[in-house]
């Protein structure tokens, strides 16, 4: 992949600018925050061309900013931000806010040691990738009908909770419980439910992931 080969101006240590000129439609100039050991990976992606496309949006004000977590995204970067003036034709755009914005961290604790672990860890990483679908495109192993799909939306974790994938415990450690009052389902579209039918039970691409960590230090035992 070809990294960013257009003009950054510096401000100042922590910030860098794509200026107007860089692109035809460019309303604002483009603002990053970050240093330059930061810089030298952000280079590395199309993170900053990304910038400068949200610079073109209508009605954004003042920048179209990027935060020092910045990288590629569907659109628009992950780690962007912009704001948009509505007198002045501006927009609502999901892929800036990230239409995945349910994702979220969870930690799963088990009674295993690094030692049990350690000499298993190839078989380990081949039985997650073998039933954990992943990647863009990857269809899950939970099928439903219209009518669950519907559930799913409304119910939100406690639909997998009373199919068997989770506990009461989970949802109580999730933050508004999994779920959030208000979903209507009647306001999604047809071709999103065709995108998204076979999605249930798969882990995602681009920042979403599954790692397998151990604790070697306890700092507060308590």
């Amino acid at each position: 992949m070809q990294g960013w080969q257009g003009p950054l101006e510096k401000i100042d240590d922590y910030r860098w600018q794509i200026p107007k000129s860089f692109m035809q439609g460019m309303r604002v100039p483009g603002l990053i925050y970050a240093d330059e050991n930061l810089l030298k990976n952000i280079r590395h992606d199309k993170a900053l061309q990304q910038v400068a496309n949200v610079a073109t949006l209508p009605g954004i004000v003042k920048y179209s900013l990027a935060m020092p977590d910045i990288h590629w995204g569907y659109g628009a970067p992950i780690g962007g931000v912009a704001a948009f003036d509505i007198e002045e034709e501006g927009i609502i755009s999901p892929g800036q806010i990230g239409y995945d914005i349910n994702c979220g961290i969870r930690l799963v604790k088990t009674n295993l040691t690094e030692k049990e672990i350690r000499p298993k860890v190839k078989d380990l990483v081949y039985a997650l990738y073998n039933h954990i679908p992943a990647g863009v495109g990857s269809e899950g192993k939970i099928r439903v009908t219209a009518d669950e799909e519907r559930k799913i939306l409304t119910k939100g974790a406690a639909w997998a909770v009373k199919k068997g994938f989770g506990t009461k415990e989970d949802l109580e450690h999730t933050e508004e419980k999994g779920c959030m009052e208000g979903a209507d389902p009647s306001e999604i579209s047809e071709r999103a439910y065709q995108r998204g039918k076979r999605q249930s039970g798969t882990l995602g691409s681009g920042n979403h992931f599954i790692e397998v960590q151990f604790v070697d230090e306890i700092y507060d035992d308590k």
